[in-house]
């Protein structure tokens, strides 16, 4: 039986090749994904121990929850001076500066940090062209900011920290060491030590951190412990390794949530997988039902026929495991090198490795994938009875109701999973719910596909070749549906995701409409490195006296502490205005100008917290001592500020910034909102991160994040909607090998080769339209499902995206003609009299 099943494998490479390549692509994407953490993690370690080489203790204030650490005053470094071992104490300063390239718009990143520091010449850096900054006006830039802006020294370069633009001269371009012109990617700026305090930390003679440097003799563990003694409990002490590992930890835990990104993705192209083994070892097994009954008329048992359909599969899926890592290797590295130069703008990789758990999970993942898929077939083929050696056919189709009932029974599983996950809040039960779904959806389809199938073809079947098509796609039930539902699961996620987010873009497009009352909307980038693009409470009176603009108000947003709870919270200048532009109705107490001691707070807030008007609330804020406030009122439902606490503006001044960060304007009557906008505008001419939009601008400004969201996830899924095109050509591939008989007396009576060619391509087109439909349907009810269940969140209006619905059948019908390309040349190419003969 070994000897047959290895012969039989040989003789049927095509075959072979056809059913390794879906879990090869499957494979690939898996251990692809460890082999790109694995790379990143180890270029990230190598970056921060490079970062902390010079550094061998590092003193920092204490970072408690929820406030903002006092930075460190010249006594701490002189103390820190004083300790025995201590060869040099350099004080550090550090926050968030933001440059403004030529063009005049603020510089950007792909996730790399933008900061400003003090030039002290005793770290890392080193310059490579001019001088250290002297000046006031002076900075030094890092090399990798001068390439990226084309600045030189001499150059103007103009700089957002915690103060509006400023302009400074550049007096010299550093590297670091190594000759790196950057040790990540960054974007980075020097000044002289006062300019520093004052623009990145808001106040003088105080620093971010000290850098310690031990004498010779001393250990860094040594020199923590004496240093720590000496500072006492208000300060973190930690050696250069310390730090490094921690940053380390840091990146790579944000690339385990990437990494698991890339393996549900993976995840996703092995379930299609399944569905397209599954398949292939049916045909197969249908194909062999004679060669399979005469084994067992020679005495083969059904246990050796189970297992020559298993070997064959455990063949497979070696050989596919081998290939598959061997291409993830190429492909993780491929990505990394991508990342390195792209998203993390200049990363210094580490060299390509293949972690033990690329190996062990592409083996385990591709051999179990296709013996699992295989299982089925296998037992299918174990059940002929010798009888059928001597029938010409293969084993007629079973009845679909045993199999209908238990989709269905499936079908209901998952659909109660997806509830209870969806209430719950509970990933595994909504995955969970999702997947079961899906294979109950796959298992009623060879009842949906006989219907479906005739019904779609009808627009094809204007002609005999058209007419031919559709009744072969519709004669085998279970291959259609199985070949159908391997597209179902990629148009189907696409799909649900399209709804969620038009949902979410028609939700707020309603709310902008609905309930703000406000005609110009001022905004900056947002958060970004540790600080919010922000302007200053006196520009906002200038905005107020502006010709044409009848109120404005704004607000400081930051995260408040609420005892164990981080919440979100705005001080707002004009309780009044905001009343009336958000149209707030109280459902409780007075909307009116909030006292020092009092908050609002919207009807959800409440009745998560169980608060009420005159309720009183601790809140601990960044840079304050913690303070009872009473909740003044609350607001009816409304899709504005949900889940934010609204405090008095005097209590921004114990935000991290207390400068005005958003802010809403409405024109008098008559006036022209664009009018306006223009006379607006040049108020915050030095503040390039603000920008003042219409309503209208604004809404689709935010939504647009949507389509990048959407896009990303189309990419991701291409893979699985790739393998599934696979699945429909292989499917053709071996139904043509299974019908060459009949093609060839087809041939005989009269068709041509064009006419063979457009019969097999109706059929592909059929079947993938089919599966985009299938697709369609199972999207928009996870869809609804998941809006529904998103209510709470915002999301209040259902939205279908049905041009996009429409082009994902027009793609579908496009992947369905590009599928039938081999097979229906293959087809074509048949030579009539072997055809005939053909058994």
């Amino acid at each position: 039986m070994f000897k047959a099943t290895i012969k039989s494998l040989l003789s049927r490479k095509l075959r072979l090749v056809l059913s390794a390549l879906a879990v090869v692509l499957g494979v690939m994407f898996v251990s692809g994904s460890f082999v790109l953490t694995d790379t990143l993690q180890r270029s990230f370690t190598d970056l921060f121990s490079s970062a902390f080489a010079n550094v061998d203790v590092s003193v920092s204030p204490h970072q408690e929850k929820g406030k903002q650490p006092e930075p460190l005053t010249p006594q701490a470094i002189a103390d820190v001076k004083s300790v025995p071992g201590v060869a040099k104490a350099v004080g550090d300063v550090q926050g968030s500066a933001r440059p403004i390239g030529k063009n005049g718009k603020v510089m950007t990143t792909s996730g790399a940090p933008r900061f400003g520091s003090n030039w002290t010449g005793a770290g890392l850096e080193k310059l490579r062209d001019g001088k250290a900054p002297q000046a006031d006006d002076e900075v030094v830039v890092g090399a990798y900011l001068a390439s990226t802006g084309g600045f030189k020294v001499g150059d103007d370069i103009g700089l957002l920290t915690l103060e509006p633009k400023k302009t400074f001269k550049i007096t010299g371009i550093y590297e670091y060491a190594g000759g790196r012109d950057s040790l990540g990617g960054e974007l980075s700026v020097a000044f002289t030590e006062p300019v520093a305090q004052q623009l990145l930390l808001g106040k003088k003679d105080v620093f971010s951190s000290v850098t310690v440097t031990a004498a010779q003799g001393t250990s860094e563990d040594a020199l923590r412990d004496a240093v720590a003694a000496k500072l006492g409990s208000g300060y973190d002490v930690k050696t250069g390794a310390t730090l490094a590992k921690e940053q380390a930890d840091q990146i790579n835990e944000g690339l385990k949530f990437f990494n698991y990104v890339l393996l549900g993705f993976a995840g996703i192209a092995l379930f299609v997988g399944i569905f397209i083994i599954l398949n292939t070892f049916s045909i197969i097994v249908a194909q062999r039902t004679r060669e399979l009954a005469l084994l067992r008329s020679m005495g083969a048992s059904r246990g050796q026929v189970i297992g020559s359909v298993v070997l064959e599969a455990l063949v497979i899926g070696l050989i596919a495991s081998i290939v598959g890592l061997a291409a993830g290797i190429g492909v993780g590295a491929l990505l990394a090198k991508i990342f390195s130069t792209v998203g993390g703008g200049n990363l210094h990789l580490a060299g390509i490795g293949v972690p033990l758990s690329a190996i062990i999970s592409s083996f385990a993942v591709g051999m179990i994938v296709t013996v699992v898929a295989a299982v089925m077939p296998a037992l299918r083929a174990s059940r002929i009875a010798p009888v059928a050696a001597m029938r010409e056919a293969a084993t007629p189709d079973r009845p679909l109701t045993k199999i209908t009932i238990f989709g269905a029974a499936v079908v209901a599983l998952g659909g109660t999973s997806l509830g209870f996950g969806f209430n719950n809040a509970s990933l595994p039960l909504i995955f969970g719910g999702i997947l079961v779904a899906f294979v109950g959806v796959a298992l009623l389809t060879p009842m949906l596909s006989k219907p479906m199938v005739s019904l779609i073809g009808r627009l094809l079947s204007w002609s005999m070749p058209g007419l031919l098509g559709r009744r072969n796609s519709a004669r085998n039930p279970r291959r259609t549906a199985i070949t159908a539902a391997a597209l179902m699961v990629g148009i189907s996620l696409i799909t649900g995701v399209s709804v969620v987010l038009t949902s979410a873009t028609k939700s707020i497009e309603k709310l902008a409409a609905g309930q703000l009352q406000t005609d110009l909307i001022i905004s900056g980038e947002g958060q970004m490195e540790g600080a919010q693009a922000t302007f200053k409470r006196d520009v906002l009176t200038q905005v107020e006296k502006t010709d044409g603009v009848s109120s404005a108000f704004g607000w400081a947003s930051d995260g408040v502490l609420q005892g164990d709870s981080q919440m979100f919270a705005v001080a707002v200048t004009d309780v009044s205005a905001m009343k009336t532009m958000f149209g707030l109705k109280p459902l409780s107490g007075d909307i009116a100008p909030l006292k020092d001691d009092q908050i609002a707070i919207p009807e959800g807030l409440a009745t998560e917290k169980g608060w009420k008007t005159g309720t009183t609330v601790t809140l601990q804020l960044a840079k304050a001592q913690p303070k009872t406030y009473t909740v003044g009122f609350v607001w009816a439902k409304s899709q504005v500020l949900q889940g934010a606490m609204v405090l008095p503006e005097s209590a921004a001044k114990g935000f991290r910034s207390d400068q005005i960060n958003q802010a809403f304007v409405q024109v008098k009557p008559g006036a022209s909102a664009t009018d306006v906008q223009k006379r607006v505008e040049p108020l915050f001419a030095d503040n390039p991160e603000i920008t003042v939009q219409d309503r209208s601008a604004f809404v689709k400004q935010t939504t647009s994040q949507f389509d990048t969201v959407l896009l990303m996830i189309q990419i991701l899924l291409a893979l699985a909607i790739l393998i599934a095109v696979l699945g429909v050509i292989n499917t053709l591939a071996l139904s043509v090998i299974e019908r060459t008989r009949e093609l060839g007396l087809l041939r005989a009576i009269g068709m041509r080769r064009s006419q063979v060619m457009r019969m097999i391509t109706v059929e592909s087109v059929v079947i993938s339209v089919f599966g985009a439909v299938l697709g369609l349907a199972v999207g928009v009810a996870l869809g609804v499902a998941t809006v529904q269940a998103l209510k709470d969140q915002g999301i209040s209006d259902l939205g279908f995206p049905w041009v996009t619905m429409v082009q994902y059948l027009v793609v579908a019908a496009f992947v369905g003609v590009i599928a039938a390309i081999l097979p229906a040349i293959r087809a074509a190419r048949l030579n009539v009299l072997d055809a005939i003969a053909y058994e």
